[in-house]
């Protein structure tokens, strides 16, 4: 334990819901994998366990990622202090970008650690180490704040006694705190807006069945799981208003990459007249790429495929495709909400207009 650490100025447990904590010096995080049969917390004290754990989906979703990295570049700079003490950041650099090659879609995920990067650059000296805990912080609480006015500005949308479908998880696991997506859902349920939601299970983590389904109940809002399959048939035999969904990167003309099946639920939508809203923070956006075609799309390990928790379910042999993300063009959105406010319809003009304000 560093000596330049006063412990009870920077230990920080959230007010509410989070699955991430920051306590003597450590990173704790709930472990999703394991939800919803069993909550177990994971205690981390150095930046590659913590990007191993991004990796391996112990905590997933685009904020709670950019958060956990953040942390991660705290714990460096304590593990490595001696090192920084002399100047010497090299350590710390080959931490950080070993965060950075994680989770390469999420761009939350950079933002955060060019957040801490710059700090670190300030000051390439031990004494740094406080300030980069209080950054990895404030970081976590803005996200939490950001939920919350991303939850009023997106509730402000929708119509009372309206019915919503929801695919992958994007509520308070996914994020410091309250959610994007479901930031929105828990809003305008408190504010009687809500009636019926429909989650989708979210192959092939089955984020939607074990994460969000739980959440929702946890909250008390009426929420019923549908397969992958029954998007279409559910949305053309219930009077569903919105399809709302969180983004793991948001490109300059509008187009959204987002947990893969979002794409093929903006096109049901569409057909089914049945409004998109993508619910995300600032930090979600990359002004550097042009359009969907310049975002990088994950590629993820065949087995989450061909197997169900370690159990084969597929012939052996056979190949899979798992992209992690897919891409939804600006076209099929009818919003994209964060926390200065709306864009209805988005194209690049309005996104420019909406971060020149």
């Amino acid at each position: 334990m560093t000596s330049l650490l006063n412990e009870q100025q920077t230990s920080f447990i959230p007010e509410e819901f989070s699955p991430i904590r920051w306590s003597q010096s450590a990173l704790e995080l709930l472990d999703q994998r394991k939800l919803p049969a069993q909550t177990e917390w994971l205690r981390f004290n150095t930046a590659p366990d913590v990007a191993k754990a991004i990796h391996d989906m112990v905590v997933r979703g685009a904020p709670a990622i950019g958060i956990t990295a953040a942390y991660g570049v705290a714990l460096s700079a304590i593990e490595h202090q001696q090192a920084l003490g002399r100047g010497d950041t090299t350590a710390i650099n080959q931490d950080i970008e070993q965060l950075a090659e994680s989770r390469p879609t999420a761009i939350n995920l950079m933002w955060a650690l060019n957040q801490m990067k710059t700090i670190l650059a300030a000051q390439p000296n031990a004494q740094v180490i406080p300030t980069l805990v209080a950054e990895a912080i404030k970081i976590h609480q803005q996200d939490i704040e950001f939920c919350h006015s991303i939850g009023r500005h997106g509730a402000s949308l929708i119509e009372p006694q309206s019915t919503v479908y929801t695919h992958c998880n994007a509520g308070a696991l996914a994020t410091g705190g309250h959610g994007t997506a479901l930031g929105v859902i828990r809003t305008a349920f408190s504010q009687n807006k809500i009636a019926q939601v429909f989650a989708g299970e979210t192959r092939p983590w089955l984020q939607g069945a074990r994460l969000t389904s739980w959440e929702l109940q946890q909250a008390g809002i009426p929420t019923r799981l549908v397969t992958e399959g029954a998007a279409g048939h559910t949305l053309k035999n219930n009077e569903v208003q919105w399809v709302i969904v969180g983004a793991d990167r948001i490109a300059a003309d509008g187009s959204v990459a987002n947990k893969v099946g979002t794409y093929n639920l903006a096109i049901l939508a569409r057909h089914h007249h049945c409004k998109v809203m993508v619910a995300a923070p600032s930090s979600t956006f990359d002004l550097t790429i042009h359009s969907g075609e310049d975002i990088p799309i994950e590629q993820r390990a065949e087995e989450e495929v061909t197997q169900l928790q370690g159990i084969q379910i597929a012939p052996e042999g056979i190949s899979a495709l798992n992209p992690s993300f897919d891409v939804t063009p600006p076209e099929l959105i009818d919003a994209i909400v964060t926390e200065q406010g709306i864009i209805e319809q988005p194209d690049a003009e309005k996104i420019r207009r909406h971060f020149q304000r």
